[in-house]
């Protein structure tokens, strides 16, 4: 499905335009009403927010892209739920994509995700990402909880500080997929995926991957043909981070974790960013977390994640 990176975008970005999800769609029901983590709270800011003539909602520029990263493997498990049988505080995952120009929603897109577990686990790559930094921690309590203060320089790549900066593509080594997942957005624009909260791996910030197809067809095989219009990652607010961290099985990892302000492919540009609205209820993550985003794309341009 990739393909070479195409041309710089060369429009007038002060024409792209993303409308922010409302607050009020992602209210999360039947997990708390008290909302204790809004993702741009304490964070940078939205990355040249504004108000566009006629509309009460605020739109943001083109959404950022980013490295695809090692771990990516190919749109072939079309589902909503994604869990399998990971442990970890449930997460809905609601996002929206819409022509950056226009802001209109782009319709049958399909938005791939994939992250990796409570413990810093890939599927499709458990035995790479069992390295340094990057695996299942050793048994015992840890001593303390992440303070939110790395103690290393943050390595290039991905997990363990391993492969070239950008995080060059791998083979995958085992045939697992959970927390792999892609689906087609709806004659609005949105999908919804049921996942787990990420855990997090030396090097990197909590974030999920996610490509954005266009133009391609369903098969027996998955998602088929088109191209590449966008390749981002999701990040959480360290408030949420931490708390996460309270909770089994995040609390017995003794990896060193990287902050958001420290991560090497986070732009610290809020939103446009890819900093996810979080919702959950006060001191009730481990019952769960809605996340929530608009993706701001150009469906002309191929965006693949590689050459970054």
């Amino acid at each position: 499905m990739t393909e070479n990176q195409g041309p710089a975008h060369k429009k007038d970005l002060t024409r792209r335009r993303v409308i922010l999800a409302g607050g009020a769609a992602v209210a999360a029901a039947g997990i708390g009403t008290a909302v204790v983590a809004n993702a741009s709270a304490g964070e940078s800011g939205s990355g040249g927010a504004k108000k566009a003539a006629g509309q009460s909602e605020e739109c943001y520029r083109l959404t950022s892209e980013t490295t695809e990263g090692p771990y990516y493997i190919d749109a072939d498990k079309i589902r909503r739920d994604i869990t399998e049988d990971r442990e970890g505080i449930p997460m809905t995952l609601r996002l929206k994509v819409i022509d950056s120009d226009t802001c209109k929603p782009v319709k049958q897109a399909a938005v791939d995700i994939w992250h990796c577990d409570a413990l810093g686990i890939y599927s499709g790559y458990e035995s790479m990402s069992t390295g340094p930094g990057g695996g299942t921690p050793p048994s015992g309590t840890p001593t303390d909880m992440p303070s939110g203060t790395p103690t290393g320089t943050p390595p290039s790549g991905e997990p363990g500080g391993g492969g070239a900066p950008g995080g060059g593509h791998s083979e995958p080594t085992d045939d697992k997929r959970y927390l792999r997942g892609t689906q087609l957005t709806d004659k609005h624009g949105y999908v919804e995926f049921k996942t787990v909260f990420p855990g997090w791996y030396q090097g990197r910030a909590v974030h999920i991957h996610t490509k954005v197809h266009v133009g391609g067809k369903m098969t027996d095989a998955g998602y088929e043909g088109g191209h590449t219009c966008h390749t981002g990652q999701f990040f959480f607010a360290e408030k949420a981070v931490l708390d996460s961290a309270k909770v089994a099985p995040y609390s017995t990892s003794t990896t060193t974790r990287t902050t958001l302000t420290e991560d090497t492919i986070y732009d610290q540009s809020g939103v446009t960013g890819g900093l996810l609205k979080l919702n959950y209820g006060k001191g009730r993550i481990a019952r769960g977390v809605i996340g929530s985003i608009t993706m701001g794309v150009d469906p002309d341009e191929t965006q693949d994640g590689t050459g970054i």
